[in-house]
């Protein structure tokens, strides 16, 4: 399976300059969970739209406090609007978590590989996600959907630590209600009156409907979770090179300038952040790295 994913690391929206900054304004605050937030974000320059691939980021730029990388959250086929979904952990999310719908903020990307949903038509499609890491991985529910019939099962398999923290709420209602995506649900630790599967997210991969064969698989989440969703995959019988994973860490600068984010001899943030598990496999498992 080639890997073939799209980079836009060297030119920016309608071949636009690498380090351009947009000034974006803000249509929605959307609170997702009580630490975690998406931006609905609308071009303020007077382009037309945003176009990105499945798995790319953004850097935002919160002007005069600084800016990160955070991974495009919306649908790629919608591109009259652009989603980021990000936890206020930090200086700069914080102080974007403050902001109001009609505030301006800039964007510069689309940045780093895609997860290869194109390579994969004809396959069963496997996402496992973990906590935020569903995030990144919904640009991929939604491109599977939109072509549907280019697929075979389409599994989602979500997991996070309490339901207080489950993401993407109607969305989710929404898949689980459709006969042509299998979704299925857990939390570490239930409360309040969830009725669900209680385990890690590795418990459901026992029982997903998927053929072995002919099956690719996408994960995201804490490096801890990936390691052991490749493990189980390895039990039902996944080949390393239709694993992909998402090594979403240490990005600061997007285009491979700055180092911060080198993981062997790669820089997430240009080869990344989705790498094929076969080609960082002997990095992947390096807990110091």
């Amino acid at each position: 399976m080639a890997t073939t994913h799209k980079n836009n690391s060297l030119a920016g929206p309608e071949g636009s300059d690498v380090m351009m900054v947009r000034p974006f304004k803000i249509r929605r605050m959307i609170k997702e969970t009580d630490d975690t937030f998406s931006l609905e974000l609308g071009p303020r320059d007077g382009t037309r739209g945003f176009s990105f691939e499945p798995g790319q980021f953004n850097m935002l730029n919160v002007f005069g406090i600084g800016e990160v990388p955070i991974s495009i959250s919306g649908d790629p086929t919608k591109t009259d609007e652009l989603l980021h979904t990000t936890r206020a952990v930090g200086t700069v999310t914080k102080a974007m978590k403050k902001l109001k719908v009609g505030d301006t903020i800039g964007i510069r990307g689309p940045y780093g590989k895609s997860w290869p949903v194109r390579e994969v038509e004809g396959y069963d499609v496997v996402v496992v996600a973990g906590g935020i890491g569903l995030a990144p991985l919904r640009p991929v529910i939604y491109y599977l959907l939109a072509n549907r019939e280019k697929y075979g099962k389409i599994v989602l398999l979500y997991g996070t630590r309490t339901p207080e923290e489950i993401l993407f709420r109607k969305d989710l209602e929404k898949w689980r209600a459709r006969f042509d995506l299998e979704t299925f649900m857990t939390v570490d630790r239930a409360t309040g009156d969830w009725r669900g599967n209680v385990g890690v997210v590795t418990t459901l991969i026992g029982r997903a409907p998927f053929d072995h064969l002919n099956s690719a698989a996408m994960i995201c989440g804490p490096e801890i979770m990936m390691r052991f969703t490749v493990l189980e995959l390895q039990k039902r019988g996944l080949v390393d090179d239709k694993i992909f994973v998402s090594m979403e860490r240490n990005m600061k600068c997007g285009v491979g300038l700055c180092g911060h984010c080198q993981l062997g001899a790669s820089f997430v943030c240009k080869d990344g952040p989705v790498y094929r598990y076969d080609q960082i496999r002997g990095i992947f498992t390096k807990r110091e790295l």
